[in-house]
């Protein structure tokens, strides 16, 4: 299987989309561990040798002895690994655009048995600890549910970085209050990748509890790890994962493609490269009259603004691309975008933003 496939078709349609780096394949290595994996019977429900050498693996990246557990989908582990942190009566800190706030269907609030989300506004999706210290501190009468834990998406939904920095400052700001913090880290190894930094940089050094890694956007085909730094926090969590249906019967599927990515280093492969993608269509389209990149382009996400006109023209030559987020149109790369698709769909956004120019020129 190849790492970047370079395909062509005529138009209307692309050979590639970037709407979703939900829409990309299975990436080598995971595919590999998945196959060997499947060579034979092995103990069920997370007894077998997979699932520890995939925790094993964790441990080592982190440099940590932590807890690890495996979910099907992030909505599940980031749901689970809240109701672990919080009893019903307590609230949880988020930005606006977070994915529990926004994409989750409450799943949340189902899992904690009513836990609140306290939302704070915020324009680029990142958290602040004067944010975060204004919510927290906003009531404290009997009548409103306690806070308890402030939940960070590492990148945003924007596309945006939380710094060590960042994540240090709102750490602190967490202990001062009593507060846990918990990472959504759907796109975790991106902000690895962005950074340049070590995955314990930016996680329990920096003073977080609990995060859960992403692998399905990340070149596996399902699959998240829930982290617990905190091993005290994790207890019962097994429980919690077979009464909320995550327990694999055969977990060795869920477990052995983080052998593959983690092992051979290809969930930070992957995730450079993601995230070079972004950065050719963002330099690609740079300084052109009626676009502007909405956000800076920090990981694998590009969001950009462009008049009405392009964007329908984008969509009769093909392309796909979700405006929901953030007022714009959202590209997302992952491991296997062809930078030559990524090529195609800059010079059809230039092209078209060159003939939506010209009237205007004229007048």
């Amino acid at each position: 299987m190849s790492r970047h496939p370079s395909t062509a078709t005529e138009r209307p349609i692309p050979a590639q989309q970037f709407a979703s780096d939900n829409y990309a394949g299975i990436c080598p290595e995971a595919w590999a561990a998945m196959e060997a994996a499947n060579l034979g019977s092995a103990p069920a429900y997370g007894e077998d040798e997979w699932t520890r050498r995939a925790a094993d693996a964790f441990r080592t990246l982190f440099s940590a002895d932590c807890d690890v557990y495996f979910a099907f989908n992030g909505t599940a582990a980031n749901s689970l690994a809240l109701a672990a942190l919080c009893q019903s009566y307590h609230s949880v800190i988020c930005s606006s655009s977070a994915h529990v706030e926004t994409d989750e269907c409450g799943a949340p609030e189902f899992f904690s048995n009513g836990s609140k989300l306290l939302v704070a506004q915020s324009t680029d999706g990142k958290l602040t600890p004067q944010a975060i210290r204004a919510l927290a501190n906003g009531r404290s009468d009997i009548h409103f549910p306690k806070p308890r834990v402030v939940t960070i998406t590492q990148p945003t939904e924007t596309g945006q970085v939380y710094t060590i920095a960042e994540i240090e400052a709102i750490s602190a700001t967490c202990r001062e209050l009593g507060l846990k913090l918990h990472m959504d880290g759907a796109r975790f190894a991106h902000a690895c990748a962005a950074l340049g930094c070590s995955p314990a940089q930016i996680t329990w050094q920096a003073g977080v509890d609990v995060l859960c890694f992403g692998g399905t956007k990340n070149g596996m085909a399902a699959g998240e790890a829930v982290i617990f730094f905190d091993r005290a926090l994790s207890e019962d969590f097994a429980y919690r994962c077979k009464q909320a249906g995550q327990l694999a019967s055969k977990m060795r599927y869920l477990s052995a493609p983080w052998i593959g990515v983690l092992e051979s280093g290809a969930w930070l492969e992957n995730a450079r490269h993601a995230n070079a993608c972004a950065r050719r269509l963002a330099k690609a389209v740079a300084g052109m009259d009626g676009l502007e990149l909405i956000f800076p382009v920090e990981a694998n996400a590009v969001f950009l603004s462009a008049p009405e006109p392009v964007l329908e023209g984008l969509r009769r030559r093909g392309w796909k691309f979700y405006t929901f987020i953030g007022g714009g149109a959202r590209f997302m790369f992952a491991w296997d975008a062809d930078p030559e698709q990524v090529d195609s769909l800059a010079a059809d956004v230039v092209e078209l933003a060159h003939a939506h120019a010209e009237p205007l020129v004229a007048a």
